[in-house]
């Protein structure tokens, strides 16, 4: 009888502190959710009076009423571009070793344990890496901080991601498809490359497009290796000097005239519209991938 009584009274315990702590995360992401409607509110209203055309089509410029964010978003894409290239076969292959081809070895946990604590590194240490490495080492190969450079400390800073997220795409793929392959005939890399990879294609590109999402917002990388605050000109070949729509955003947030405020809102909300855009086209794929699997 004790000992149901003390059984009883843990079990009431826990179911406590289950609900305190339920009810301080439902809090937490409530004034989490309040806060960030705030500061969207906020960036609305002193951008969307500088959301226009002109805003759109025109580039830098001393001025706040004539400097826009064209050759910004030019930029951006070209790193995001090369980035994409240089990041995807990569973090996909080394997925696809680990997944199917590694097992338990000790070079995979070791592997695996580098991965994961690269993903934590904060990504100013990715552009003081990026500074040194593409910038000044391979400076005849980049010319120094070009597009090249900043796409290269870009796909540092994301490889962990995408390794990550192809990884557990894969694993989301029945083994009986797998064994099924293989038992009539199939090479492990037929199984792979015919089989395993189209079943998992939704996840890993949702998974890319995330952490290009991430890429896409990051300013500290872009600002240690050096990239142009006053770009006037678009960049023609990944060897060309650039500038980037984080980068366009800290320049005018920096400025103390107002007017130069009201750009960096209207930066924002361009910046924020590209990125819901890259997320909805991440839900999409993983939607229509699912769909394919269970019909």
């Amino acid at each position: 009888m004790l000992a149901d009584a003390r059984a009883l009274a843990a079990l009431r315990r826990r179911r406590r502190e289950g609900t305190l702590f339920l009810w301080i995360s439902l809090a937490a992401t409530l004034l989490g959710i309040a806060v960030l409607a705030l500061l969207l509110v906020t960036v609305a209203r002193d951008g969307a009076g500088r959301l226009d055309l002109q805003f759109l089509t025109s580039g830098p410029s001393r001025r706040a009423s004539e400097a826009g964010i064209f050759y910004a978003m030019v930029g951006s894409l070209w790193l995001l571009g090369l980035t994409a290239l240089l990041a995807f076969p990569v973090g996909v292959g080394a997925a696809i070793y680990l997944q199917e081809y590694a097992g338990r070895s000790r070079l995979a946990s070791l592997i695996e344990l580098n991965i994961t604590n690269l993903a934590g590194v904060p990504s100013i240490i990715y552009g003081l890496l990026g500074y040194e490495l593409f910038v000044r080492a391979l400076r005849d190969v980049t010319n120094g901080a070009s597009v090249l450079s900043g796409a290269l400390t870009m796909s540092l800073l994301i490889l962990p991601l995408v390794i990550v997220s192809a990884r557990e795409a894969l694993k989301t793929v029945p083994d009986s498809l797998r064994q099924a392959a293989l038992a009539v005939g199939a090479t492990r890399w037929q199984t792979v490359r015919d089989h395993v990879l189209p079943a998992a294609a939704g996840g890993i590109l949702t998974g890319t497009i995330l952490s290009l999402s991430r890429a896409m917002g990051e300013a500290a990388p872009l600002i240690a290796i050096g990239a142009l605050t006053f770009v006037p000109f678009t960049p023609a070949a990944p060897t060309d000097r650039f500038t980037a729509m984080p980068i366009q955003i800290f320049n005018w947030v920096s400025r103390p005239q107002p007017e130069f405020a009201a750009n960096a809102a209207a930066g924002i909300i361009v910046l924020l519209v590209v990125l819901l855009a890259m997320n909805s086209v991440a839900i999409i794929l993983r939607t229509r991938t699912q769909r394919r699997i269970e019909s």
